[in-house]
Parts: C-alpha cells; sequence; structure tokens
C-alpha cells in the first residue's frame, strides 16, 4: 500500500481510511494478533453489527451552539466520556508503544487504562503520561507476591484506579492469531519484569481432568483481597451477565465494563452493546457502567452513552492509530474522535453527555441492506 503523505504523517485523513493505513505499516503476524478474535469470530463480527443495527433520532432547532462532553469518572474531571483500553506489546506496533499512547492520551483529555503486559514499564508510562489520568490494569497473578508488588508500583506511580481484568482464567482459542505465528507466551518481553506472566494459554491434561493455573481457581474473593489490598478504586473488566454485575457491586467495585475482550475470548458470547441496558439495570447507580467492544466512530460512542454507559472504551483503533503514525497518529484519532462525538451531539440537539439519555436511539431500526 502506498499513500502520499508527508514524512512523520500518519496518512489518514478520516477514521474511515485509519484501518486500511495501519494494515499497511504491520507485519502479517502482528496484524493478525492485532485483527484477530476467539474461534470463528462471531463475537467479534457481533460487536460492530450491534452498532450498526442503531440508529440515532436527530432533533433539530435546539439551541447547540456550545457542546461540553466532560464528565465525571470514579470523582474525577474528564474531558471526554473515553478511555484508552488497556491492550499489551504495543512496541510490537510501534516504538512510541504505551508511552506514546498514554502521552497522547493525556494531551487530549482522555483516560489511558495501562496493561499489566505492557511493553513500558507502568513508571515509564506514569511519566509519559505526566498529570493525564491514567488506571492500571491487572492480571491476576499466580504468584500473589508479583501481584502485590504490581499494585504497590501503581500506586506510587500516580495510578488513580485499578482495573482488574475477569474474563481470562484461560486465554481464548483465537484461530487467527495462531495462524499469524504471534504466540502469547514468555518470548515476548513485557515491561513490568520477568515475573510478571500474562494469562494461562491453555489447561494440561492432568489424568482424567485438565489443570489450569493457580490463578483459575480466583473467585469473587479475589475482589474483596485486592480491596484490602490498594487504595485505589477497583473497576472490574469482562463483565456480560446481570448476575455477574450485581456480584460485583456486592464486592465493592466502583465501576464495572462491560466487556468481552474485544472478541477474543469466548465466540459465541454477546455483542456488549446488546446487553449494556440489562447490566446498567442490574448495578442500579450503585457503580458505574462502561462499555467496550467494537466501539470505531463518533456516533458508536454516542449510541452507547445514550444506552447507559457513563464512558466507552477503545481498543483496536487506538492500536491501528499508533501503528499508522505513533504517538501523533494517537493524538490524531482521539481528536478526531471527539470531533465526531461533538458534530453527532449537534446533529442530535444534545449539548452535553447529560442529555444523551434512551430517546436518542431508535431501537426499531434494523441495519440497512
Amino acid at each position: 500500500m502506498s499513500l502520499a503523505t508527508p514524512p512523520g504523517d500518519p496518512g489518514f485523513r478520516s477514521l474511515n481510511e485509519l484501518e486500511e493505513v495501519a494494515a499497511g505499516r504491520l507485519p502479517a503476524p502482528i496484524w493478525a494478533y492485532v485483527q484477530g478474535g476467539a474461534g470463528e469470530e462471531r463475537t467479534l463480527r457481533a460487536n460492530r453489527s450491534a452498532f450498526a443495527r442503531a440508529t440515532v433520532r436527530p432533533r433539530v432547532l435546539r439551541g447547540v451552539g456550545e457542546i461540553d462532553l466532560r464528565v465525571r469518572l470514579l470523582d474525577s474531571p474528564c474531558a471526554a466520556p473515553l478511555f484508552v483500553c488497556p491492550t499489551a506489546y504495543q512496541a510490537k506496533i510501534h516504538p512510541d508503544a504505551e508511552s506514546g499512547v498514554a502521552r497522547a492520551a493525556a494531551t487530549e483529555g482522555v483516560v489511558t487504562v495501562v496493561s499489566t503486559l505492557s511493553s513500558h514499564s507502568i513508571e515509564t508510562i506514569a511519566a509519559a503520561a505526566g498529570a493525564g489520568s491514567r488506571w492500571f490494569q491487572l492480571y491476576p497473578q499466580p504468584d500473589r507476591a508479583v501481584e502485590r508488588r504490581l499494585l504497590d508500583r501503581a500506586e506510587a506511580a500516580g495510578y488513580s484506579a485499578l482495573v482488574v481484568t475477569v474474563d481470562t482464567p484461560v486465554l481464548g482459542v483465537r484461530d487467527r492469531q495462531a495462524r499469524g505465528g504471534f504466540a502469547i507466551d514468555g518470548s515476548v518481553p513485557i515491561g513490568n519484569g520477568s515475573d510478571v506472566v500474562p494469562p494461562s494459554r491453555g489447561p494440561i491434561l492432568d489424568g482424567v481432568t485438565y489443570r489450569l493455573r493457580p490463578d483459575a481457581g480466583a473467585t469473587w474473593e479475589l475482589v474483596d483481597r485486592l480491596r484490602e489490598q490498594t487504595r485505589l478504586p477497583i473497576v472490574v473488566k469482562g463483565i456480560l451477565t446481570p448476575e455477574d454485575a450485581r456480584e460485583c457491586v456486592d464486592h465493592g467495585a466502583k465501576a464495572i465494563i462491560v466487556s468481552n475482550h474485544g472478541g477474543r475470548q469466548l465466540d459465541g458470547a454477546p455483542a456488549t452493546l446488546d446487553v449494556l441496558p440489562d447490566l446498567v439495570a442490574a448495578v442500579g447507580g450503585h457503580a458505574e457502567v462502561y462499555l467496550d467492544g467494537g466501539v470505531r466512530r463518533g456516533t458508536d460512542v454516542i449510541v452507547a452513552l445514550a444506552r447507559g454507559a457513563k464512558a466507552v472504551g477503545i481498543g483496536r483503533p487506538i492500536l491501528w492509530a499508533l501503528a499508522a503514525g505513533g504517538e501523533p497518529g494517537v493524538r490524531q484519532y482521539l481528536a478526531m474522535l471527539k470531533l465526531e462525538v461533538v458534530v453527532a451531539m449537534a446533529l442530535l440537539g444534545r449539548r452535553s453527555v447529560a442529555e444523551l439519555d434512551h430517546t436518542v436511539v431508535d431501537d426499531r431500526s434494523e441495519p440497512p441492506i
């Protein structure tokens, strides 16, 4: 792929071009890792299909001379109802990696959530983010001493929330990633230390049963224990059912992320947008509810907010923007996304995020033929 772009230019003029530009700038195995989902990728496709089914209801002559994207997340002010999802091994995509993403997010006033499996250390990323809002994502570790050190380091480095991912007792079966030849294992350097490990790649047959790592045996006691070990508010990521949403509230979580891991864990799991209203109802205002999965454009953000999410996470498009142009690419993407949200709000006749209620979305709509 060739694009006539100046040196250092990310090469995309609209968000619709971003994926194609990124595809031309990454080796095939890394692209398969970024794009791949679990199994036949039904859930991966469902995330996008859910947004395609939704249409919005424009209102006119509503006095939209000023649009305000500001919100409070976990009682902290944020410039927009967005966050950067935690994704691993970003140095494989661009040398700027997580530090560049954090700087770009801070510049645009967007929360960045930093992965346990980051290529750069959480301290290096924190220094890059400066005063920008940052949360630390934890994959439970089989060695609790390692886990505790990560929590202490995150607190010391100024992270303001702990996001614990609970949908990975074992990694999903990722066909496309396997075909591409990218393996999530100890051969990929992790910036937070050689003692930090990714989720288990698979069960081991032990007689007549299958054995998983000790961390796969975690129960809701995990959330209780983490709440006792850190002063940071706990956000539980990977919730798809009302039962689990209520458990999060019962165990003291301050927020949940409605997430199917970008379609990368259990193929056949529902689209996050489809289950979002039921989970909002389940928590009953006792925890904040965020969503990720399939978000690409400003209208996607609007639909998720209208269905009850307080903030919306961006996953793959951040990696596309990083591939396209490093830190400047991510900053350009976030700026363009925020502008799309503002334009959509103006055309919908809504002046603030608080005005994005259920009347924005026409749920009777069907995808165009």
